[in-house]
């Protein structure tokens, strides 16, 4: 490869899983320890970690958010936040090479070309100010001899890899003209464009629906194949390690619980604490102890909490030499649905698809046309004071977490800050409720004094949900709510917002690609593919018998947490996604929806 830096690995051409220690390892992390310095001294956050990575395999770390995990991958990387965070002991071997020997100027070398990171949050990783194909090429240049054209040449190569519609025309956007999905996806081609030796995945397909996130993975795989790529996959998702670990390493409170062949840990786990993570994994097919689909449907019902009527969302792009509007996106088309008290309903679909601009046009976060109703008010009509008595009924948890907490703010505050906006409860009210909020979101009392920066990206999304539930609202939006939680905390989490949901008739629209868990928690699904509706009935039809096909790639692209049933091949959609953007005059593509008999209904193309 052009302008690899002398001395580089050797690659080979065939992927050779190994054994856990082998004579001849691409990666030797040696009784590493990394502490964090606090106003109460230091700790460690990583304790007497040994492990040894194959040419050629792929390793998962798996455990609770807050475990040690992406300290590890920042230590690898030598991207420790110091002065806060330090290598207390230990060794970190590329080959021959310790990277806890090298200064900054030779670790960039090594970065990028050798050893990538693709990182946990996009948003916060992506540079707001440059295009995405500046920080694409960026990269590219700086690690090869191609020349500028080459660069972009092979940036755009890596977006269509990675399955990013009118990949060309992403490169002149920023990222924040880009969904969570679609960012993540640009740095997953970022890390991928450069076929580095080791790759270290921080929660690569977090914000991926499954079909994305299959292919993906599927890209992860065929990297190795052809260049005998060493992969660090760090996830929460069981179903994930299932399919794509050769082996796993199993961390809690910092240090190794377990290490053993995917098909041992799944098989014959020996902690206690693999056990609970396994048994706490969603399944397709074990959401059918929830019988609140039949009885929503059964039961005379009150008036519904929010009613969606024909909504359209549609954002202008400007261009040519006046900056006239010459084309537009049909980011939300024609969009129709109620919620009732007590009820769920599960949004679902590809990242990009309208999901989260659904959900902000129900929030008053972005201009939209048609009728929204919320509790019997039509929010297109109010007046200021009368729109902040409806944000007290409708609360919404955000996609990323990191974006949406201020980081200038203690978290406690940030929790109370709702409390106080609407005049609820007196201060000392206030400091107990949120600490009884902490506690049930399985948080202690003792971090309300954190900051967010102090909180793993799992912990963030926990401080989240109870902001969401200061107020006991009517009805909260969950954008991805669970998507940054390791598994047993996702339990946690979905146990109790359904515990709230039966105690105080909250009503969810709960946005996930996440299929299982929205088996877990729905009522109703409602499948959305550009921008509209295209399926929607209640779980148990959905689910049982899908009859878009779209649908059916959704469900069928689930990973299945059980190393005995690893795919050969993802399931894929059998062409590319068309773009939602037309130009102007141009008309969007109807789906119509029909009723197939059952009360479900499927859209056609019209």
């Amino acid at each position: 490869m052009a302008g690899r830096p002398e001395g580089g690995v050797p690659r080979q051409t065939s992927r050779k899983p190994a054994p856990a220690m082998t004579t001849n390892p691409i990666l030797t992390i040696t009784n590493l320890s990394v502490s964090v310095r606090g106003e109460e001294g230091s700790r460690e956050v990583v304790s007497n970690l040994s492990l040894a990575l194959a040419r050629g395999e792929t390793l998962c770390i798996a455990g609770e958010s807050g475990s040690g995990k992406s300290m590890t991958a920042l230590a690898i990387m030598q991207l420790l936040p110091q002065p806060a965070a330090r290598i207390s002991a230990g060794s970190i071997h590329l080959a021959d090479t310790d990277l806890t020997t090298l200064d900054e100027r030779r670790m960039r070398h090594i970065r990028g070309d050798r050893i990538a990171m693709i990182f946990q949050e996009p948003m916060t990783s992506l540079n707001p100010v440059l295009s995405i194909g500046r920080q694409l090429t960026e990269s590219i240049e700086a690690h090869t001899s191609l020349s500028p054209t080459q660069a972009r040449r092979r940036a755009i190569e890596a977006l269509i890899a990675v399955r990013i519609s009118e990949a060309e025309s992403r490169l002149r956007q920023f990222p924040h003209e880009l969904s969570g999905g679609m960012r993540q996806r640009v740095m997953i081609a970022m890390a991928l464009a450069l076929e580095p030796d080791v790759l270290i995945a921080d929660e690569p397909t977090t914000a991926l629906d499954v079909t994305v996130q299959g292919e993906v993975l599927e890209l992860l795989r065929d990297l190795q194949k052809k260049h005998g790529t060493s992969v660090i996959l760090i996830t929460h998702d069981m179903g994930v390690v299932a399919e794509m670990a050769d082996r796993v390493i199993i961390m809690r409170h910092g240090r190794m619980v377990e290490e053993g062949k995917t098909s041992d840990i799944f098989a014959r786990p020996r902690a206690d604490y693999t056990r609970e993570l396994l048994a706490a994994v969603p399944r397709i097919g074990s959401g059918v102890g929830r019988q609140a689909s039949k009885e929503i449907a059964e039961a005379a019902m009150p008036a519904n909490v929010a009613d969606v009527k024909d909504l359209h969302v549609r954002f202008d792009l400007h261009g040519g030499i006046f900056g006239q509007v010459t084309r537009r996106v049909h980011a939300v088309e024609g969009v129709s649905f109620s919620i009732a008290p007590n009820e769920t309903l599960a949004l679902v679909g590809e990242s990009g698809c309208g999901k989260s601009t659904t959900a902000k046009a129900l929030a008053g976060l972005v201009p939209y046309s048609g009728d929204i109703v919320v509790g019997g008010r039509n929010l297109s009509g109010l007046g200021r004071d009368e729109r902040k008595a409806v944000r007290r009924d409708v609360q919404m948890i955000f996609q990323d977490p990191f974006a949406s907490l201020d980081p200038r703010m203690r978290v406690g505050d940030l929790v109370a800050e709702p409390l106080l906006i609407h005049g609820i409860a007196s201060k000392q009210e206030r400091r107990e409720r949120v600490a009884a909020l902490f506690d049930r979101v399985g948080l202690s009392s003792d971090q309300m004094e954190l900051y967010p920066h102090e909180f793993s990206g799992g912990q963030r999304q926990r401080v989240c949900i109870a902001r969401a539930l200061a107020l006991r609202p009517k009805l909260i939006i969950a954008d991805e709510s669970v998507s940054a939680l390791d598994v047993s905390v996702q339990a946690r989490v979905l146990d109790l917002l359904k515990e709230l949901q039966r105690e105080f008739g909250v009503a969810y629209l709960f946005i996930s690609h996440d299929m299982a868990v929205v088996e877990n928690i729905s009522d109703r699904v409602a499948v959305m593919y550009l921008g509209q509706i295209v399926e929607m009935g209640t779980r148990d039809q959905v689910f049982s018998n899908p009859r878009h096909p779209y649908t059916r790639r959704l469900i069928e692209a689930v990973p299945v947490p059980d190393p005995t049933r690893r795919r050969s091949r993802f399931a894929r959609l059998d062409q590319e996604i068309p773009s939602a953007t037309r130009r102007i005059g141009e008309a969007p593509l109807k789906l119509a929806l029909s009723d197939v008999g059952d009360g479900h209904l499927v859209a056609a193309e019209g």
